[in-house]
């Protein structure tokens, strides 16, 4: 005789904490996010289904199967993914456990979620990031992207955070390291219309160095 677990109807979804890459559409008009495990090469959106990555036909998550949405229970173990090599660039989600959901002793593996907030870590310089940027990889029609701070954009495709958050849609919050929330659910505030001015400066230094650099060349030839 299987005993079963009771089931549990919670009053508000359950939240969890997971690591991810922010990802852009090939044409630049949305956002998303891919895994960096099981499942990483089907990018999903803010508010998604989980579907199976072995192309059965069950709703996820199935008992006999690894499919579903994987979140862990506490914060401080999912910053703990961040410190590893391949890592280092993905941001940390808070996420709603939606739909049904299977609960194990560290986190959870479930049908539906949605992303509340994506914490941006820092630039690979070391300064605080303004902005997601081609990070050099991806998968068919989506870039991935990672933390970028003004100075180090230069000519790559970027979107600042607050960009971001608008492109991704559905009450999106994006944070830089711990500060506050850069992004509203409609319309831009001073802090967002900052950080896409410091992008805009970015790539106007970079193209005026490139210019001022291709014109010496010109002189001595």
């Amino acid at each position: 005789m299987r005993l079963r677990l009771p089931a549990e109807r919670p009053a508000e979804p359950p939240t969890g904490y997971k690591i991810a890459h922010p990802v852009l559409s090939q044409d630049g008009t949305r956002a998303g996010f891919t895994g960096v495990s099981l499942g990483g090469a089907l990018p999903y959106g803010v508010l998604d289904d989980a579907s199976c990555v072995y192309g059965r036909g069950h709703r996820p998550p199935a008992r006999l199967c690894d499919c579903g949405f994987h979140c862990v229970h506490d914060r401080t173990a999912a910053e703990a993914f961040l410190c590893t090599a391949e890592h280092r660039a993905a941001v940390l989600l808070e996420v709603s456990v939606l739909g049904a959901y299977i609960r194990f002793e560290r986190g959870f593996r479930y049908a539906r979620q949605r992303v509340r907030t994506a914490v941006v870590g820092p630039c690979a310089c070391g300064a605080v990031a303004g902005a997601l940027a081609d990070a050099g990889w991806g998968r068919p029609g989506w870039r991935a992207l990672a933390p970028a701070c003004a100075g180090c954009v230069r000519g790559r495709t970027s979107v600042s955070l607050a960009g971001f958050a608008r492109l991704a849609g559905d009450g999106l919050r994006v944070v830089a390291g711990g500060g506050r929330a850069l992004a509203a659910p409609e319309g831009l505030g001073v802090p967002e219309l900052v950080a896409e001015a410091a992008l805009l400066q970015a790539r106007l230094d970079w193209f005026q160095a490139q210019l001022a650099r291709l014109g010496e060349g010109g002189g001595k030839g």
